[in-house]
């Protein structure tokens, strides 16, 4: 049956305003349900100290509850996929998000950091994430929990960098209670040219 345009692009309308409504409705509630999980992170400070690496490009991929990669976070945006820029320094990890906030996380939260596959319906195989874990502290109303964030850099090279820097830097915080182990896989990657890779 051939429907007359005007009402065939009506109906297209509505199916698309259906479809961003059931999107952002499962967003909403995401956010609403893991904000009772997650504290409010860090803010970035004015001083972040000698820079370690970076800036490197990089692909934010989602922030999880530890050792749960399909557990994204939607609270305080840490679930929000964006084009970043990750710098590692003395205080802590940078990663400046573009259309989404900044995500800071001080060098005493540090628990690891390796490589993964995947994370968060993104999977891009042979260990392609830089996955860091962190420890987030307790606000006052939302107890403390344990993360992992993926990124996805530009440049294969890139990845052991970034894994190394952060290892180095981390440092135990002082024992709050039980933690998950954060990912220790072996950085190393083959020798490679360092060409741009699909995000």
């Amino acid at each position: 049956m051939n429907l007359p345009l005007p009402v065939a692009v009506g109906i297209w309308l509505v199916l698309g305003a259906l479809l961003l409504l059931l999107v952002l409705t499962g967003r909403r509630r995401l956010a609403q349900r893991t904000r009772r999980l997650v504290p409010a992170p860090p803010a970035v400070p004015d001083e972040l100290g000698a820079l370690r690496v970076g800036p490197l490009e990089a692909t934010y991929v989602s922030t999880t509850l530890a050792g749960d990669w399909l557990a994204r976070v939607g609270a305080h945006g840490l679930g929000d996929r964006s084009a970043a820029r990750v710098s590692v320094h003395d205080a802590g990890v940078l990663v400046e998000r573009t259309g989404a906030p900044d995500v800071f996380v001080p060098a005493d939260a540090l628990r690891g950091a390796g490589l993964a596959p995947g994370m968060a319906g993104k999977y891009v195989g042979a260990d392609g994430l830089v996955v860091i874990g962190w420890h987030m502290p307790s606000d006052g109303e939302v107890p403390a929990a344990d993360l992992d964030t993926g990124l996805r850099t530009r440049y294969a090279t890139d990845r052991a960098r970034l894994v190394d820097a952060v290892r180095h830097l981390a440092v135990r915080a002082p024992d709050t209670g039980p933690r998950t182990p954060a990912p220790e896989t072996d950085p190393e990657t083959p020798a490679e040219t360092p060409a741009p890779e699909d995000q």
